[in-house]
């Protein structure tokens, strides 16, 4: 099964949905002001006509055409067996199946879930048929009225048992162990304020006492029970994927303090909108430990998310959501076209071989510079693959999580919006348990410190992904400064606003990259050496400025394609 599909995350900055009190004081009070260019959301002004049959959008259209080719053919040009550098990666590059080509597989996370993936579609086949037929033998025993899946739930804790069972071995003990714990203190401390403390103390203590233990073995508990790590499954190292289990941990504990503060909510008929299921609580009899488990160990969404919180799952179980065949044939299709674009991508750009071997030295700051580009597009398709693909299981099996990624990473302008469309599952549930509770926008510049700070040490314990936690928490700033000092009600209709904002979003990108560089590329060393080489020659210097002129056209198609979806009143909030 996949070694390690750790997930990059964000969070929204979003306090609708526990409304909070505004209380701005300080930065607290940049309060932002966002046109439709920025968010379809604001739709109180009337949208500007389409500028894409302009004299102005045919100049870009022609950048478009002479640039992004180019883009692409630097990467594949490199990539060549005839280039200087080739035999210095060579060694990384395995047989491929694309016209005669190698193939890039060093990319540990991609090439665990690319080796196991036909054993994920025979895990994903056996539930998708066992499901319904466990459907047909509980039909007689179920009332003809009955539409909720809540039937399916001794199905759903037996499946994700024996394949808990196949997976983990015997750590299986240790996974239940934790969860009964969990559990534990969330029923005995019920609506007191030492729910959320001990839930949140217990989950991160032991988050980070089985990444330093790499799960705990049973010998170091106690020589006696030495003998259990004999039978350690098919995926030994559940700890890797663990953090993923402790994001529906504390939803659990957190949904049903809630639940136990707030008064009874009556039903309401038909299926509810995602944010009402995510924020609506349940009487106190559908927080059970038998839910709790269904929940918690779901099979589809268990090694690697999509993230849901418990609400939605019981919302979903009690009123199906109703998923057409027809959208789930459209969302396979997608996912084949992603999985074979990440395939011809590192079929001809080995540019995840070259970052690895450091391989780069001679390059121009053009060369260098798309090895680290092409590299963010790999991170995100990895991501987005496997993502997509535990997501179209779980509308196969009914239910509906949240998609990871509603934007394509090189249509991303603005840090907040960026943010809100990067595993935006995560984003949700850390808007919801941690961003809010701590204040939300009363206190934005702590908690988005506080925020990411954590996301980083979720991800690993590592320097690297600390220093980007901190790099985008100080790369946010500005954006919210900027949109402070010139927001659009005042300035919007001026005909330089555009542009200005442009060039504020050009800042950005490059901001973006250089923090992600950082934290899930090249780390600290390698950015130091691509940053000496773009600005320490006039080459380099040359270049940056060709980039910055051509992100600014990438930014303005960007602003007129978020005008265009206002238009049609598609609202992706970012």
């Amino acid at each position: 099964m996949p070694s390690d599909l750790r997930p990059t995350a964000t969070f929204e900055l979003d306090s609708s949905e526990h409304s909070l009190p505004p209380k701005p004081t300080g930065l607290a009070r940049l309060t932002v002001e966002i046109p439709s260019a920025y968010n379809p959301a604001v739709k109180e002004a009337p949208h500007p006509p389409p500028r894409w049959r302009t004299p102005e959008f045919m100049v870009y259209y022609v950048v478009f055409l002479l640039v992004v080719p180019l883009m692409a053919w630097i990467p594949y040009q490199l990539s060549s067996p005839s280039h200087p550098n080739y035999p210095f990666y060579e060694m990384r590059l395995s047989p491929g199946w694309m016209f005669g080509r190698q193939v890039d597989n060093s990319d540990n996370q991609y090439r665990s879930f690319r080796t196991n993936l036909p054993s994920l579609i025979l895990l994903a086949s056996s539930f998708i048929t066992l499901k319904p037929i466990y459907g047909i033998i509980m039909r007689p025993y179920r009332s003809v009225q009955d539409w909720t899946q809540l039937y399916q739930i001794p199905f759903l804790v037996t499946f994700s048992t024996v394949m808990l069972l196949a997976l983990h071995g015997t750590s299986t003990l240790k996974i239940f162990l934790i969860l009964y714990i969990n559990y534990s203190i969330a029923k005995i401390a019920g609506p007191s304020k030492a729910n959320p403390i001990l839930t949140w103390v217990f989950n991160v203590l032991v988050l980070f006492a089985i990444e330093r233990n790499r799960g705990f073995s049973y010998a170091t508990l106690h020589p006696y029970l030495a003998s259990l790590d004999a039978w350690e499954g098919v995926y030994p190292r559940w700890y890797i994927s663990f953090n993923i289990t402790m994001l529906r941990l504390v939803s659990f504990n957190m949904d049903y303090y809630w639940a136990s503060n707030s008064p009874a909510v009556p039903d309401k008929d038909g299926v509810m909108p995602e944010k009402e299921r995510r924020r609506v609580p349940h009487p106190p009899e559908f927080y059970s430990f038998l839910y709790y488990i269904a929940y918690v160990l779901y099979p589809p969404l268990y090694i690697a998310g999509p993230i849901m919180t418990f609400n939605d799952f019981m919302w979903q179980m009690r009123k199906p959501v109703g998923i057409s065949p027809r959208s789930n044939l459209g969302y396979l299709l997608r996912f084949v076209a992603c999985i074979l674009t990440l395939e011809a991508i590192l079929h001809f750009m080995y540019v995840v071989a070259i970052k690895d071997t450091k391989a780069w030295v001679g390059y121009s700051a053009a060369q260098l510079c798309m090895v680290g580009f092409w590299n963010l597009i790999v991170v995100w398709l990895k991501l987005l693959v496997p993502w997509r693909f535990f997501r179209l299981w779980a509308l196969l099996g009914g239910i509906d999580p949240p998609e990871n990624m509603v934007r394509c990473m090189a249509n991303n302008y603005s840090t907040l919006g960026f943010w809100r469309a990067w595993h935006r599952s995560y984003n949700l549930w850390i808007t919801r348990y941690i961003y809010i509770p701590l204040g939300g926008t009363r206190n934005r510049v702590l908690t988005t410190v506080l925020v990411f700070t954590f996301v980083a040490l979720w991800h690993d314990l590592s320097f690297s992904l600390l220093a980007w936690g901190w790099l985008v928490s100080l790369f946010i700033l500005p954006e919210l400064v900027a949109r402070y000092l010139v927001p659009y009600s005042k300035y919007g209709e001026r005909p330089w606003y555009r542009h200005v904002a442009a060039m504020g979003a050009v800042f950005n990108i490059l901001m973006m990259m250089t923090a992600n560089l950082i934290g899930f590329v090249v780390g600290t060393d390698g950015i130091k050496y691509m940053l000496h080489q773009v600005v320490d020659s006039w080459e380099g210097i040359r270049f940056l400025f060709v980039a910055c002129a051509c992100l600014f056209v990438g930014v303005q198609i960007m602003f007129e394609y978020r005008e265009e979806e206002a238009r049609q009143g598609i609202n992706r909030r970012c």
